[in-house]
C-alpha cells in the first residue's frame, strides 16, 4: 500500500537561499513521524509546503496517493490535512468555542446567504457542528469549563490546547504540528503529549511534528527525520537516529540523548 504522505525530492528556495534541497520522506498511516534539526534547517518550510503555504520549486507531494503539490491551503485542508503553529494564531477576543468552530469552516456546505439568514438547513448544519465540537473535542481535551472564556484571558498552556482543538475540528487524517510544546513547562508539555496521544488513539490520526524537545521526540516517535541546512541527513527509528554520528555532530552534541 502507498504511504499516507509521500514527499519526493522537495526543493524550496527564497531569493537564492536554499531552504530545502531534494528532501524525500514517506509517512505511514497511523504513525508518529517527527522532524528535527537545528534552527534554519528547513523544518517549518517543509510543513508550509505540505499544507500549501509554500509552493516548492521542485519535487512532488502526494497525500492519500493524490498529488497535492502546490494546491491551495483550503483545498489541502478539506482533503484532511490539519495544522497547528508554533506561534499561537487564535482570535484573542473570541471565545474558546468560537475559535474551535472556525476549524469546521471548510467542512460546511452552506453559502453566504444561508449562513446570514441562519434558517433551515444552514441552521441545522450549524447546530450539528456545534454538537460535534462540544461532544468530540471539548470533552476530549477537557476544556469544558473554559468554553465561553475569551482566549486572550487564558494562560499560554491552555491557549495551545485550544489551538490543537481548532485543528482537530477539521477532522484531519494527517495532523501537522509545529512545535506543539514550545514555551511550555514540564507539566504543560506532559499534558499536551497526553492529549495528542489520546486524539491519535481515538480518531486514528497520523501525526507529523516538528519538535525541539528531544526527550519528547524520542519518547513518542515511531520514526524521526533529521534536517540540516535543507538536507535530510538521517531517517529512522529514534534509537537509530540518536546513534547516528552525523546527527550527533550537527545537532545532538557529544552528550546526545540517553539511550
Amino acid at each position: 500500500m502507498a504511504p499516507l504522505l509521500d514527499v519526493t525530492l522537495l526543493s524550496v528556495e527564497f531569493g537564492g537561499l536554499r531552504a530545502l534541497a531534494g528532501v524525500s520522506l514517506a509517512v505511514e498511516e497511523g504513525e508518529i513521524f517527527s522532524i528535527v534539526g537545528p534552527n534554519g534547517s528547513g523544518k517549518s518550510t517543509l510543513l508550509n509546503c505540505l499544507n500549501g503555504f509554500y509552493r516548492p520549486r521542485q519535487g512532488r507531494i502526494r497525500f492519500r496517493d493524490r498529488d497535492i503539490t502546490g494546491l491551495p491551503s483550503p483545498t489541502i485542508a478539506r482533503l484532511g490535512v490539519g495544522r497547528t503553529f508554533q506561534n499561537i494564531t487564535l482570535f484573542r477576543e473570541m471565545t474558546v468555542l468560537d475559535n474551535i468552530l472556525l476549524g469546521r469552516h471548510c467542512r460546511m456546505r452552506r453559502g453566504p446567504l444561508a449562513a446570514g439568514l441562519w434558517f433551515g438547513w444552514a441552521r441545522r448544519e450549524e447546530m450539528a457542528n456545534r454538537q460535534f465540537v462540544e461532544e468530540r473535542i471539548i470533552d476530549l481535551l477537557e476544556i469544558e469549563d473554559i468554553r465561553e472564556e475569551r482566549v486572550g484571558r487564558l494562560p499560554y498552556g491552555l491557549q495551545k490546547r485550544v489551538d490543537l482543538a481548532r485543528a482537530l475540528a477539521l477532522e484531519p487524517t494527517l495532523l501537522l504540528l509545529d512545535e506543539p510544546t514550545a514555551g511550555m513547562n514540564a507539566e504543560e508539555t506532559e499534558d499536551m503529549i497526553r492529549y495528542l496521544l489520546l486524539a491519535r488513539r481515538v480518531w486514528g490520526l497520523t501525526l507529523l511534528l516538528v519538535e525541539h524537545k528531544m526527550d519528547v521526540v524520542m519518547d513518542i516517535s515511531d520514526r524521526v527525520c533529521v534536517l540540516n541546512f535543507g538536507d535530510r541527513i538521517a531517517l529512522g527509528s529514534p534509537r537509530e537516529v540518536q546513534l547516528d554520528p552525523r546527527v550527533v555532530e550537527v545537532y545532538l552534541g557529544d552528550a546526545g540523548i540517553p539511550v
